[in-house]
């Protein structure tokens, strides 16, 4: 593992540090990605297992988690279901040695947003947290929100709403609906889909995609004409009911 400090940083969108918390059992490694993260400008602190972890997230509301899986006690996929049923939509990524395909699926389905398998490299950790920061934290547009038919999504202030009704995304529910709003009209294919809104393969796995739009369409689609459609055999389409 090597420390990487990038030169170019961002900030909250009022101008204060990006927080971040760290969970992992394993003391050198936590302090380890403390300091990398920390070496953004962040705030960054750290959890050493499950409860910790729930307590500390709780307390002090990062914008961004790093979290392993394999914990005694809670462990990480028990830790991100329990802030998930608590309403909690913090970005995850996932630290595990586990690297099957199936493992992959389980830790992004159980409400993840990214991967990283154990051992890996410093620099890629930091740079997939600095991005999830980007997409969820540090998102600006000078346009108007994203609108199809009744439905609108706004970047800056990251609310989704359908006929005026205020519509609770997670963090990777938005993305992806974000990604179809940005291409309606546009027949956009599981692997399309995998490598923009997930950015990694899933081994030809494409079930993730499925899941993630049944849960949009419970959300998006429960409370008005359906908005997203699939197209059989190809991919998925979002589009004006009636157009």
């Amino acid at each position: 593992m090597s420390n990487a400090v990038f030169p170019q940083r961002f900030t909250r969108a009022d101008g204060s540090p990006v927080r971040a918390v760290v969970v992992d059992d394993e003391r050198n490694l936590a302090e380890l990605l403390v300091m990398a993260l920390g070496n953004e400008g962040w705030l960054v602190e750290s959890a050493g297992n499950g409860q910790e972890a729930l307590n500390l997230v709780r307390e002090f509301g990062p914008d961004v988690v790093v979290l392993d899986v394999m914990m005694p006690g809670l462990d990480g996929l028990e830790v991100l279901r329990r802030l998930r049923a608590a309403g909690n939509d913090v970005p995850v990524l996932f630290l595990t040695a586990k690297d099957g395909v199936d493992d992959r699926i389980e830790a992004i389905t159980s409400g993840g947003d990214d991967y990283v398998t154990k051992p890996f490299h410093l620099q890629e950790v930091v740079a997939r947290v600095r991005g999830m920061a980007r997409r969820y934290v540090g998102v600006k547009s000078d346009d108007g929100p994203l609108v199809v038919g009744d439905l609108t999504l706004d970047e800056r202030s990251y609310e989704v709403r359908r006929g005026g009704v205020p519509i609770r995304l997670t963090a990777k529910e938005f993305e992806l609906l974000r990604y179809l709003m940005r291409n309606q009209r546009q027949v956009l294919t599981r692997a399309q889909i995998l490598e923009n809104v997930w950015s990694y393969d899933f081994g030809g796995r494409s079930g993730v995609v499925e899941i993630y739009i049944s849960y949009l369409r419970k959300k998006i689609d429960s409370s008005g004409p359906p908005l997203i459609h699939t197209v059989r055999g190809v991919g998925y389409m979002i589009k004006q009911a009636d157009s």
